[in-house]
């Protein structure tokens, strides 16, 4: 491709390819409208808010396995002090303020914002041969309002109130009702908390209206619809379920700030007491409007997760196979239908509310129903590995171990379909294992893979393989060792807030979960270490989850110094396209200069031919024509697929 091509920009204006295009520092890498770029700000900025949230646990799993302790290090800081007891130790309110940042922090603030905001803009208008957004403004306004809505999230920790303290859901009448004994109740964290969360929803509402947009009306040349890579597929369904789901939970936010600050009453009810006191509001209000407006977005928010990780894991498991994505058709169909079942299946988090039967009946149906495009999903990717000369470099380990991991998330979720069962284990930790499964070692190894796969098209580099084994493999065992022992005390009983770890549960012993003489409760016992004539208490479980948690941190240094050392230091790639992919984004110079392309790119094929019989290579990439690849006529290829 020539230098001295001209680009066309998404009004069809020509301009040259990079050569008149040097804005200043400040506009080029702040407030930049490339989408490369935004997609950086998005991918760091998240990554430090993961770190905050991770964090955040690390000190709720000491509270849990050491309530009787006080903290080490951060005992010490002046700072942290006002937080812990006279002793040093975690309180029961820092723990529901730790329990509730967490949950927000990692979700609105971590995971989605990597996924969707980071790569999906950073590689979506690359898949579709586009040279930006369709609306580059408007990507700079959604990451910003992301920026500020994260930046006013974190400083409400130093608040005199504290942060937000109600749980990552913020149910009223709760949440209308904490910190009441502040005389400015704007300046509380609970109320900056809702602020945070109207800045967030704005941004993915914006951010949403711009896939879609892109994804339509900006795709190259030759780039139909079933051309399009799964990733492009897998985006745009996301877009929607942004933009039909989040408006519910930020009226809902703004209704909530009205409560707290005006005095409306939109969620507390009539005759409600606190601390012993009748409430002076006028009252007439349902706290269960404000769940059923919560749970509307709750459930689709779940594949706003897991959706980009299907995305991510479905480009690198074809192009290190070296095989054709199987079903690829019957994916996209499948997620089409993913997001629109995960708009009627929200009761199902709601059946303690009292529900008659038959909407619970149609809840529990609907619930089980969503769960088939999800297994086609896992096994078009597992049929996508039979036969394949498989590469498992770091990125195709972290994909391929997100389907197991997912696949444990979702089979654990399919007991909470069933309402009889949730009377037993609802706000319990099977309920946090199930949930963590699908988000940590589901979403986030998919998320890593992403990094290490498109990091050579970013930088031109590539990243350390012996430090991301090192990473990948400790992650793997650690993710394992916090989540899994969460389904056994579930089934015992434990509840998911208890601070002190489930003390109240002391007399609790394996065997009146698992019988020692039963084949299970043998497993259980040898795992667990079960001494001669000596039951292993449930609550014993507290510190092999903690101290794998706190190994899970150690785990991540090796990607740290890897992702920092490799942006510098890393091996040169010597081609555009590393790992001899098939998709658009790698028909780009490394690293993409703006507007993406040097010429007007041309798809030819769909998105995944490989290993094509009768072609000379075994990658047949989408932008290079069939006279130049030596693949055989299209007829025979179709006839072969």
């Amino acid at each position: 491709m020539s230098a001295e091509a001209t680009l066309h920009d998404a009004t069809g204006h020509a301009h040259d390819g990079h050569d008149h295009h040097d804005p200043p520092f400040w506009k080029k890498y702040i407030f930049s409208t490339d989408h490369k770029v935004i997609g950086i700000q998005y991918g760091f900025t998240a990554l430090v808010f993961m770190a905050v949230g991770f964090f955040l646990m690390m000190v709720m799993r000491w509270s849990i396995a050491y309530p009787d302790r006080p903290v080490p290090f951060l005992a010490d800081l002046p700072w942290f002090q006002s937080w812990l007891d006279a002793d040093g130790k975690v309180t029961g309110e820092l723990y529901n303020m730790f329990g509730a940042m967490h949950g927000t922090i990692m979700i609105f603030l971590g995971v989605v914002p990597l996924a969707f905001g980071a790569f999906g803009n950073y590689v979506t208008p690359l898949q579709i041969g586009a040279p930006d957004m369709a609306f580059p403004r408007l990507n700079m306004a959604s990451y910003w309002c992301f920026f500020l809505g994260g930046v006013l999230m974190f400083v409400s920790f130093f608040l005199p109130s504290g942060a937000a303290k109600a749980g990552w859901t913020n149910y009223s009448p709760l949440a209308t009702t904490t910190d009441l004994g502040y005389a400015n109740q704007f300046w509380t964290g609970q109320t900056q908390w809702l602020f945070a969360m109207a800045l967030l929803i704005t941004s993915s509402l914006l951010g949403a209206v711009n896939f879609i947009a892109t994804i339509i009306n900006l795709r190259a040349k030759g780039m139909t619809w079933m051309r399009l890579p799964f990733f492009v597929w897998a985006m745009l369904v996301t877009g929607f379920l942004l933009l039909l789901a989040f408006p519910p939970l930020e009226v809902a936010a703004i209704m909530q700030i009205m409560d707290r600050l005006v005095g409306t009453s939109f969620f507390v009810p009539t005759g409600l007491n606190v601390a012993g006191q009748p409430f002076d509001v006028a009252g007439g209000g349902s706290p269960l409007l404000y769940q059923h407006l919560f749970w509307f977005l709750g459930h689709p928010e779940v594949y706003v997760l897991i959706l980009p990780a299907f995305a991510i894991v479905a480009e690198i498991i074809p192009c290190n196979t070296r095989r054709p994505l199987w079903g690829y058709k019957v994916m996209v169909y499948a997620a089409m239908v993913l997001g629109f079942l995960s708009f009627i299946v929200w009761a199902h988090h709601m059946y303690l509310t009292g529900m008659g039967t038959s909407v619970s009946t149609f809840f529990q149906t609907t619930t089980v129903l969503i769960s088939v495009p999800s297994v086609i999903l896992i096994t078009s990717l597992l049929i996508s590995l039979w036969g394949g000369s498989i590469r498992f470099n770091s990125a195709m380990l972290f994909a391929t171990a997100f389907i197991p991991m997912f696949g444990i998330g979702g089979l654990t979720g399919l007991p909470l379909a069933f309402n009889n069962l949730v009377l037993h284990l609802h706000d319990t930790y099977y309920v946090i294992g199930h949930f963590h499964y699908v988000v940590a070692p589901g979403t986030i190894f998919a998320l890593f893979a992403g990094i290490y796969h498109w990091f050579p098209k970013h930088t031109g580099r590539m990243m350390s393989e012996k430090l991301g084994q090192l990473h990948f493999w400790p992650s793997l065992i650690f993710m394992n060792g916090i989540f899994l022992p969460m389904f056994f005390q579930g089934m015992a009983g434990f509840h998911r807030r208890a601070f002190d770890g489930g003390a109240a549960y002391q007399q609790i012993s394996s065997q009146l979960f698992m019988p020692g003489d039963s084949v299970f409760g043998g497993i259980f016992n040898f795992l667990f270490g079960r001494a001669a004539g000596q039951d292993i208490l449930m609550i014993d479980l507290n510190l092999i989850m903690s101290a794998s948690a706190w190994l899970l941190a150690l785990a991540q240094i090796p990607f740290v110094i890897n992702l920092f050392i490799s942006v510098f230091n890393g091996k040169k790639v010597t081609s555009d396209n590393p790992w001899d992919a098939t998709t658009l984004e790698w028909a780009t110079p490394t690293p993409p200069p703006h507007g993406n392309f040097l010429t007007e790119p041309v798809t030819y094929r769909t998105a995944y031919e490989y290993s094509v019989p009768g072609a000379d290579e075994d990658f047949l990439p989408q932008f290079v024509p069939d006279k130049e690849t030596g693949a055989p006529e299209p007829a025979k290829v179709a006839a072969k697929h």
